[in-house]
């Protein structure tokens, strides 16, 4: 993950030479859609899924459909720690509905500063109709590492 980072870094566009990796538009650091699970995937069924694909957070929604929420490590340790049966309880049971976007034109500093004031770890880079999509505080501190010379 931190290579890509650095591969991406490497590889803007002179607009960017000079300045500071905080004033990078985080548009630069997003890959792939965010990727989804069904919501009536079991928390097992979701936990394979994170695993496999190496990701901390995934949205819950049909493909192609507007989604109904995200669902991260962080929500899978919630409901084992309440007692849910991983095999029982569904992705749509423990998803959070409240899904947080980012502007794509927005900095690394503007998009650290909100996942800061949020209390989040991911944030979905563009709009419910045009998801480019998902930057995680992990893709945020290797923008940074990067630019101290200490990766």
């Amino acid at each position: 993950m931190q290579d890509d980072i650095e591969d991406q870094i490497d590889d803007s566009p002179d607009v960017f030479e000079g300045l500071t990796p905080g004033a990078m538009p985080v548009s630069e650091l997003v890959g792939d859609d965010i990727q989804r699970v069904s919501p009536e995937a079991s928390l097992r069924e979701v936990c394979a899924a994170l695993s496999g694909q190496g990701v901390g957070v995934l949205g819950v929604g049909e493909d192609g459909a507007e989604l109904a929420g995200v669902l991260s490590e962080r929500d899978i340790v919630k409901a084992l720690a309440a007692g849910l049966d991983p095999d029982a309880a569904t992705a749509d049971q423990v998803k959070t509905e409240r899904i947080l976007y980012v502007d794509p034109a927005a900095t690394v500093d503007e998009v650290a500063a909100e996942m800061l004031t949020k209390w989040t770890r991911h944030l979905l880079v563009g709009r419910p109709d045009e998801l480019l999509g998902v930057v995680s505080a992990r893709d945020i501190l290797g923008v940074y590492s990067s630019g101290s010379g200490t990766a």
